[in-house]
Parts: C-alpha cells; sequence; structure tokens
C-alpha cells in the first residue's frame, strides 16, 4: 500500500464525524448513521485505490450500510480490502454520551478476516502485554499476566468491559480478583484501542462485542504492537451455516494473523463525541473543528491530527 493513503483515510473519517456529528444528542441514531455513511461512501470514492468492503456497516442495526462486496475508490492504485463503521456507538451520537468515533481500516486484499455480522468474544491489551494473554485461560491468570506485564499489583490493574448481563459472571471474577473495572455502555473499538495507550488508564479489554468491530480493532492493535484474540459465538444454526457459508470457522481462536494478516494495514478514526483518546466534533458555525488519529502498520507511525474545515469552502465535505 502507498503510505499516501494515511493521509487520504483520515479525510474520509473526518467526513462522516462531521456529518454525524450534526445528530449528536438528538436521539436519532440512524439519521445520524445515514449520515455519516453517505459522507464515507462520498469521500471514499475519491481516494486512489480499488477497494472491496469486506467487514461492512452493523446489519443488527437495519440502518444504512456501506454493505459487503461495494466497491470503492477511484479504480487506480492499490487493491484493498476495506473495514468500514461510519459509527462506532450509534447509540452514543443519539445520547451525546463518551466515546463515539468514525472508523475505517484497510488491509492488502485477502488480508482482513471476512467476520460475519455475530458476537465475538474478545480480549485485547497494548504492546506490554502482548504474548502474555490467553483468551482461553481464566480471567484471573490474564489479570495476573497483564499486572506482571506491566509492573503493577492486580489492584492497580483496570478491565474494560461491555456493560451487559451476559458479562455478570466476568465481572464477578474481575472483582473477585481484585482489579478495577470501567463499565462501558457501547463502543469496544474504542475500548479495545484505549488498552495500548497509558493515558487512558486501561489496561485489558474482556467481553463479548461484535465480529466485525473485533476486526477493526485488531488493525488498530496491529498498528499499535498490541495484541486482540477472538471467538465467534454464533446465537442460533442461522448464524452457524452464515459462518460455514463464509469459510469461517466459529470453533476457531482467532489469533492476530488470523484478524489482519500481512506486514501492512492502516487504521483511522475520528471523534465524534469526546472520549479518552479523541476529542469531539466542534461545530462552529461557519467551520468544524476535527480530531484523528490514523496508524500505519509498516512504519508504525501513529498521528493525532487537528482539522479545521471551511463549511463555506466545503459545504459537502469534498475537496476534488
Amino acid at each position: 500500500m502507498e503510505r499516501s493513503l494515511s493521509m487520504e483515510l483520515v479525510r474520509v473519517t473526518e467526513a462522516a464525524a462531521l456529518a454525524s456529528a450534526r445528530w449528536m444528542g438528538r436521539g436519532k441514531k440512524n439519521e445520524a448513521d445515514d449520515a455519516a455513511t453517505q459522507a464515507m461512501r462520498q469521500v471514499l470514492n475519491t481516494v486512489p485505490m480499488k477497494g472491496t468492503v469486506v467487514i461492512g456497516e452493523g446489519e443488527m442495526d437495519e440502518a444504512p450500510m456501506l454493505y459487503i462486496g461495494e466497491k470503492l475508490g477511484t479504480g487506480n492504485g492499490p487493491c484493498v480490502d476495506i473495514a468500514v463503521d461510519p459509527i462506532e456507538g450509534t447509540n452514543i451520537v443519539a445520547s451525546g454520551s463518551w466515546n463515539a468515533l468514525a472508523v475505517l481500516a484497510i488491509a492488502d486484499e485477502g488480508n482482513l478476516l471476512h467476520a460475519p455480522d455475530m458476537y465475538m468474544d474478545k480480549i485485547a491489551v497494548g504492546p506490554e502485554a502482548v504474548g502474555q494473554i490467553d483468551i482461553n485461560a481464566p480471567v484471573i491468570d490474564n489479570l495476573r499476566a497483564v499486572a506482571k506485564a506491566k509492573n503493577k499489583d492486580i489492584e492497580d490493574v483496570v478491565a474494560t468491559i461491555l456493560n451487559r448481563p451476559r458479562h455478570e459472571k466476568i465481572i464477578h471474577e474481575i472483582r473477585e480478583a481484585g482489579a478495577r473495572i470501567k463499565l462501558i455502555n457501547e463502543g469496544d473499538v474504542a475500548a479495545a484501542i484505549n488498552t495500548a495507550f497509558d493515558h487512558t488508564g486501561v489496561d485489558i479489554l474482556f467481553g463479548i462485542g461484535g465480529a466485525p468491530e473485533g476486526v477493526i480493532a485488531a488493525v488498530a492493535l496491529k498498528c499499535l504492537g498490541g495484541e486482540l484474540q477472538g471467538r465467534l459465538q454464533p446465537q442460533n444454526d442461522s448464524e452457524v451455516e452464515r459462518c460455514k457459508q463464509m469459510g469461517v470457522d466459529y470453533n476457531k481462536t482467532l489469533l492476530m494473523d488470523d484478524l489482519v494478516c500481512g506486514d501492512d494495514a492502516i487504521f483511522a478514526a475520528t471523534g465524534i463525541t469526546d472520549g479518552e483518546l479523541l476529542k469531539g466534533v466542534q461545530l462552529k458555525g461557519a467551520y468544524g473543528l476535527t480530531h484523528s488519529v490514523v496508524m500505519r502498520a509498516k512504519s508504525g507511525t501513529v498521528r493525532f491530527i487537528d482539522g479545521r474545515h471551511s463549511f463555506k469552502k466545503k459545504p459537502d465535505l469534498v475537496m476534488q
């Protein structure tokens, strides 16, 4: 892949964030998602690449989609797999709460897992604990491993997990171990990424979330030198059949090379609402302010980008 694609992808997530931010706190998640999706598609089609969507936007929400198999880009340039989530946290935007992102990841063609839209059990850590975790091990063993890797007592370890009834057992085990918990209502892509940044205060992610989001988070952690492991969790016979049709073994423990292989990948995200990692969009009438991150696995470069966008000069968020 060409390194210039990094900045092109930031343009895409900036446009999606700016478009959806106008719906922040208005209680209309599908309208916000539609705005982000349309903006993302429009700008993606100006990027010099031959892209195919392999991770599409959440079918479970019955919201507007960038659909799996959709061709995007100018048709010139590298052939890439694209994983998109125009809004990671539609309910977050609707309520105006914490950590909504516009996210996008790409890798060379054939290098991203074509994850079905179902649940995935996940565990994620930052660079210091790579190689020390095992999704098949007890919670206490993983907490001890992370504590040792980060030179902490277990009591100082912070685990993050979606606040769902399905996680009651894990939450109990974490508390019994003496570790601390940061419960989140949505947004486990942001939560997984946060494990790789010390200033977020998060050490490890546990729990079941979306499989497509697991692949996107794995791309980000590959760029950051972190690790994510996963196991698909089909909920019924139709989801089992879908795995078979897609050629995905739902019994397999998915390691980093299963989720995103090869030596290169790019991840970009722009904050829609404020979070630990990124500030949200600020609308100032004639212009908007954005805060983004873009990272590349091959170089290990991580860039934080502040943007100021003129709505007069770029009313449709696209500059040809």
